[in-house]
């Protein structure tokens, strides 16, 4: 073999990862966000869930994108176990449509695919059609190397050496190495049957070896999963591990079954190609996910069982060890999760903050020192939280996002401000109960039950603005406006009040600047409640238009 061939095969093997990634990758940027929805809504059933996977993983060409994202929404809490174990399952045959168009041989149409790609990208201002265009280019890439490849293997075929080498490639469980290495290395299962495809159309690869090498190929596309679960809780550990699993026990039962009827599976499947190998390869690849899934699918509550032996005990308390819930530090970046996982995070924020934000009033009112220590605890647990979080922000800012996502990230931002702030209003409280107890300051029944019922109304729009932020919920919109102007009115009154009290010299100026700061701060929680509500409700219109030029 030539310098010549070898160039040429990596150069057409990088055309593909490239062309391949970035069909992907514009895939996921132009319509993830969607995806990701419909993904969310219809996997309540692991039927259902199981389509939806092979839908999702035909688009984005990927069964690791999917699998990652699918590790993703577990470690957020949007799935269960099951659920996932459903798509995982959809996302198997799924990746098998890859294997599919290579073996159609689109090579040479594939430069009208990259010219009509580059127009797009270049020449289109709207960065949707931007996006598409990636896809395009990716797709006329794609194939450009695989024709690259294939000329190269043209000229291997004349070395006498190489082919003998290639052919002495009987060992079935050699095969199974050599696919797991290729894969686990090029993070691509869909790259590794590519080649596999080619080198058997070229007669370079014996067919019947080449059922081993997919076996080996399911098995290296676990890789990327187990990797973007590092950082996760144990539950998305565990999503991993059913991909795992899964492949390995399917893998295995497919080798038996090989192993004891070669000939006549190979000698089908060829009859059932039309004696075509490379489409030969692309069916055996369907072929077996398809009985692997179909053999499996009603014992995935076994596999969900297994992965509690495999990954056992449960997660630790985030608060206890200052960590954050959704967004582990080790975990991979996705594209298409990583705002919804930013979310969810900020949800958590949210949460703390007001359930330490009703602590605060209640030190106040009750004077319980313990209430008190514990609302300091939980403010520097909230600050940690704003810092990592924003880190975490200012890194998915720096991807490339689906254009969805990518309007939301100036609001998060503003959110987990606000958010922070009504933390520091809580510590405020506590600081003010602290007064009260150091200095005797005496608070009448009245005034107590004042600041209980704002503090009740305040509790109210921000449970309403949380949900209407973190579900995109616009049903309780009037509550929320409505509440902003009882709270204004509210305050407006009680300090008119307040200011009569202490004219009629009915409270003392201590305990009258305490409850009028107190009144006040609520208040402004509120408006953070509003902030928070209405942050990614109208995405930043001038976004798109900066993308652009």
């Amino acid at each position: 073999m030539s310098i010549t061939t070898f160039f040429m095969l990596l150069g057409g093997l990088g055309l593909f990862l490239f062309g391949m990634k970035l069909m992907s990758e514009g895939l996921e940027k132009a319509a993830g966000a969607k995806m990701r929805g419909i993904l969310e809504f219809f996997t309540k059933n692991r039927f259902i869930g199981m389509l939806v996977g092979i839908l999702f993983t035909a688009v984005v060409q990927s069964s690791s994108a999917t699998t990652v994202m699918v590790v993703s929404f577990v470690n957020s809490g949007l799935m269960n176990l099951l659920q996932a174990s459903g798509v995982i399952l959809g996302a198997n045959i799924g990746t098998t449509v890859t294997g599919q168009l290579i073996a159609f041989n689109l090579s040479d149409i594939a430069p009208l695919f990259v010219m009509a790609g580059v127009i797009m990208v270049m020449f289109c201002k709207k960065l949707s059609i931007k996006r598409a265009g990636e896809v395009v280019l990716g797709f006329g890439i794609l194939f450009m190397g695989l024709s690259i490849m294939g000329d190269a293997m043209t000229s291997i075929k004349e070395s006498p050496h190489i082919v003998e080498l290639l052919r002495t490639l009987r060992n079935p469980f050699a095969a199974i190495l050599v696919g797991f290495v290729i894969t686990a290395i090029l993070q691509s299962s869909s790259a590794t049957v590519g080649i596999v495809i080619l080198m058997a159309s070229q007669g370079l690869l014996a067919f019947a070896i080449c059922p081993f090498l997919i076996l080996g190929c399911n098995i290296g596309s676990c890789v990327s999963a187990l990797l973007a679960s590092l950082g996760g809780k144990k539950d998305a550990k565990r999503a991993a591990m059913i991909h795992f699993l899964f492949n390995v026990v399917g893998s295995a039962i497919a080798f038996i079954i090989l192993m004891v009827a070669l000939d006549p599976i190979t000698q089908g499947i060829l009859h059932l190609s039309g004696g075509n190998t490379a489409r030969a390869v692309a069916n055996a690849h369907t072929l077996m996910k398809v009985f692997e899934v179909v053999v499996l699918f009603p014992f995935m509550g076994w596999i969900v069982k297994a992965t509690y032996m495999v990954v056992p005990g449960k997660d630790a308390t985030p608060e206890d060890e200052y960590e954050l819930l959704y967004i582990g530090g080790g975990s991979i970046l996705s594209p298409t999760t990583a705002v919804l996982d930013g979310i969810r995070e900020i949800e958590h924020m949210g949460k703390i903050a007001i359930g330490n934000l009703k602590k605060g009033m209640d030190a106040l009112c009750s004077l319980n020192e313990e209430e008190i220590d514990a609302v300091y605890h939980k403010e520097k647990y909230i600050d940690f939280m704003n810092r990592k979080i924003t880190d975490y922000l200012v890194k998915v800012n720096e991807i490339e996002l689906p254009i969805a996502d990518a309007r939301l990230i100036g609001g998060l931002f503003h959110v987990v401000n606000d958010i922070e702030r009504i933390g520091d209003h809580a510590e405020n409280f506590a600081d003010s109960a602290k007064m009260r107890i150091d200095d005797g300051v005496e608070f009448s029944d009245k005034a107590i039950k004042q600041l209980q019922d704002m503090t009740e109304k305040v509790i109210e729009i921000l449970e309403y603005s949380l949900d209407m932020f973190s579900n995109r919920n616009q049903e309780h919109m009037q509550e929320i406006l409505n509440l902003e102007d009882e709270i204004d009115d509210r305050e407006k009154k009680l300090q008119r009040a307040h200011v009569k009290r202490l004219t009629k010299n009915k409270c003392t100026p201590e305990a009258g600047m305490i409850f009028s700061d107190t009144i006040s701060g609520l208040e402004r929680v509120a408006d953070h409640a509003t902030n928070i509500a209405f942050a990614i409700l109208e995405p930043d219109e001038g976004m798109e238009d900066e993308d652009e030029e």
